[in-house]
């Protein structure tokens, strides 16, 4: 098997020439040529051979391996002289050319495969294993020519070396040209076009390729929903261009009719007072034409009543009657007072009108506001954003989704209310230059009602969608007085503060530290729809709780802390079940009666309170294990102290029935008589030492009842009972005195002696 990349030129596809066309037989002239082709490559692979060694010379100086380079030339160079020698001369005939073929393949093959060798572990990077695989390597070779050689002079033909060049040609890319962008062979990189080209492995530059052309898919990909977004976006700025259009064809059309009204309104106006103005003009001269009449009418009748006394000839007459000379000297006097009169000859008003000037400022501020800017749309309210509330504010914000112009934006609200009168609600109006406002002054807990309208020189928008709003609640209250606690549990109530409900609450616990002396949230109890949860806690330590109310406004502050150790059991007394004769002291846990008169009283009572017995029961303790309290007793104080169920009769006495256990001390004339009373029942005890501090042990797990003179660590009595429900503690006085109850009190070890 020989390697056919040496002919890699257009010679390459002379060795075996074809044969001449209408001829059958290989003539003997056919024969010398073939020879003399087959000495000609063969002078030539002698030269390629030469070449490719210098090239290899080259390529080991190159990369620092001329000694080892050396040494395995050497060793191929006698390699391929044992072999030229096993071949014999070439000869003119058809076997001679075959063999000057064969010797020439020979003789390139070895250098050649040496080469492609050292391509295929990627120049050097291990010289001595280079070394041994070119020993090994030119040994197989020379194997392999020999065979080839003794294949032929048993009658191997060019048929088969024409397959072995076609193998030769199919042998697969295993390296991949960076500069060309093609798979190519790595003997392709050290003899052939790629020489000098950037090259990697294949199947890493089948990743790298891969890897880019997902890259460029994910660009792809993003160009396409950008393509995708901006065409969307295209379609919305024509309806947004259809849409102004319209709004300025409005607005041209209301502009041009408000010209036009304003114009026609003037006309009127000028108008009215043109005939204004000639109405008394023609009055005023009308008025003077008639005086003149009057004026010319009197002159005439005096001028004609002269001219008659004028030519009248007969003295006589004239003078005959003494009266008419009264008469004459009367005339001559109204003549003469005629003639003082003056007479007006000028004209009362002019025949020209004023020259009136129209104001047409308006009309060009319509006319100018034409070619601004439109009356903005309506605005779009957001949705309440989570933590955009406080309990006494709201931070509402809105947008525009248009270029129109604002100045101002007019935002208005009102308390929302399901009552019918919900539209008489005051409502509130605020002008803004952003597009966001807090309102402060709200109420707790409460949803109010939000618009927006923008507003420009040219008008008012529209009103946006009303949106809801709501404020966050008010912190609870926690009620201190009715927590209950053990060593590793807490019962925590509170109320709320608001007149809506609320949705959740949240508990935040924090751990109080020596060290610090402050607080650090350790953990957060959160979706409590109650107001009221079981905390696990862990013993001997203090904590700090907080509760914070939440709706969708967001959540309150934090209420007033209130401080849980747990050292012990912690439990409060119910005043609703005190009997009314029994009073609770200011520190909540001392108990005292001090009225002498019949426990049977008439007394005011409430329904869940005792009736007959002077007793009050504790709050309840929810707690599995164990519970521990102490009460402080006078020896000269009859008394009742145990645990008794929630339904315990309140018209019966402690003790008496199958609801309730308890300790009684009662004083007789001889002795005092101490009793452990259940359903009436009590055995025969006596204690010499009357304690004044009283341990109870309550313990769920092992159904037992303890009591225990604490001052002196003595045990009294143990009650065995499966309580079925979780009990309460319960006192009562039988004499006037006080009762100390001592909780959160840690169980002495002596308790399990």
């Amino acid at each position: 098997f020989y390697h056919m990349d040496l002919y890699g030129s257009k010679e390459r596809f002379d060795i075996f020439p074809e044969e001449p066309s209408g001829q059958g037989d290989r003539s003997r002239g056919d024969t010398r040529r073939e020879s003399a082709l087959n000495s000609e490559k063969f002078q030539c692979s002698q030269e390629a051979g030469y070449d490719l060694e210098k090239e290899v010379a080259e390529l080991a100086k190159m990369y620092g391996l001329d000694e080892d380079r050396e040494k395995e030339l050497e060793l191929l160079g006698g390699r391929l002289e044992m072999v030229e020698s096993r071949w014999p001369p070439a000869r003119t005939d058809k076997a001679g050319s075959q063999g000057s073929l064969y010797n020439a393949s020979k003789s390139s093959s070895p250098m050649k495969d040496q080469s492609q060798s050292t391509k295929q572990q990627r120049l050097p990077v291990k010289a001595s294993q280079d070394e041994d695989q070119g020993k090994v390597r030119a040994e197989d070779e020379a194997e392999n020519h020999t065979r080839s050689r003794e294949g032929l002079s048993s009658g191997g033909t060019s048929d088969e070396w024409s397959s072995q060049a076609v193998s030769e040609e199919e042998e697969v890319a295993d390296v991949f040209c960076c500069t060309c962008k093609t798979p190519i062979r790595a003997f392709d990189k050290l003899f052939g076009e790629h020489k000098d080209h950037e090259v990697a492995q294949l199947p890493r530059a089948v990743e790298s390729e891969k890897e880019e052309i997902h890259k460029n898919m994910c660009k792809l990909e993003e160009q396409i929903a950008q393509m995708e977004n901006f065409a969307s976006h295209l379609e919305e700025i024509f309806i947004t261009v259809e849409e102004n259009f319209g709004r300025q064809e409005q607005n041209f059309e209301v502009h041009y009719n408000n010209a036009v009204q304003v114009l026609a309104q003037k006309y009127e106006e000028q108008l009215e007072a043109l005939g204004e103005e000639k109405r008394q003009k023609l009055e005023a001269l009308y008025g003077q034409l008639v005086s003149c009449g009057e004026h010319l009418d009197t002159c005439k009748e005096l001028t004609d009543t002269t001219q008659e006394l004028y030519l009248e000839n007969d003295k006589a007459n004239f003078m005959k009657v003494k009266s008419f000379n009264y008469n004459f000297v009367s005339y001559n006097y109204r003549l003469e007072e005629f003639l003082k009169r003056e007479v007006d000859l000028e004209l009362a008003t002019l025949p020209d009108f004023e020259e009136r000037v129209i104001d047409f400022s308006e009309v060009e501020q319509l006319m100018n506001s034409i070619n601004t800017i439109p009356a903005p749309c309506a605005p779009v309210i957001n949705p309440q954003a989570p933590n955009a509330a406080t309990g006494t504010s709201l931070r509402v914000c809105w947008g525009l989704f248009s270029d129109d112009t604002v100045e101002c934006y007019q935002l208005r609200y009102k308390p929302v209310s399901n009552e019918r009168d919900s539209d008489e609600q005051a409502e509130h109006t605020l002008k803004v230059k952003e597009t966001y406002c807090t309102i402060t002054n709200l109420l707790p807990n409460t949803q109010y009602e939000f618009w927006v309208s923008a507003l420009n020189a040219s008008g008012i928008s529209p009103p946006s969608e009303r949106a809801v709003y709501v404020t966050a609640p008010s912190p609870p209250t926690i009620k201190s007085k009715k927590i209950r606690s053990c060593e590793n549990a807490a019962l925590v109530c509170w109320e709320s503060r608001d007149i809506n409900p609320v949705d959740s609450y949240t508990v935040e616990l924090s751990k109080l530290t020596d060290e610090e002396n402050g607080d650090i949230i350790t953990e957060s109890i959160v979706g409590i729809p109650n107001c009221e949860v079981l905390i696990h806690l862990q013993p001997t330590q203090s904590y700090r709780i907080c509760v914070r109310a939440l709706n969708l406004g967001g959540s309150s502050e934090r209420s007033e802390p209130v401080l849980i150790h747990t050292t012990g059991t912690y439990f409060c007394l119910n005043e609703d079940t005190a009997h009314p004769l029994l009073a609770i002291l200011d520190d909540g846990f001392t108990v005292a009666c001090d009225e002498l008169e019949n426990p049977e009283c008439d007394l005011p009572v409430y329904d869940n309170s005792f009736t007959r017995c002077i007793g009050i029961l504790g709050s309840l303790i929810p707690f599995p294990g164990k519970h521990y309290w102490e009460v402080e007793v006078e020896e000269d104080t009859e008394y009742r102290i145990g645990v008794a169920f929630e339904n315990t009769p309140r018209h019966g006495y402690l003790g008496a029935n199958n609801s309730s256990w308890c300790m009684r001390h009662i004083i007789t004339p001889s002795r005092h008589k101490y009793e452990f009373l259940h359903s009436g029942m009590t055995p025969d005890i006596r204690i010499t030492i009357p304690p004044r501090r009283i341990g109870i042990l309550l313990d769920y797990e092992n159904c037992r009842l303890s009591f225990f003179n604490a001052d002196i660590a003595q045990h009294l009595y143990a009650f065995k009972s499966h309580f079925q429900h979780y009990v309460h503690p319960c006192f009562a006085l039988e004499t006037p005195g006080i009762l100390r109850i001592h909780t959160g009190i840690a169980i002495p070890p002596w308790t399990a002696l």
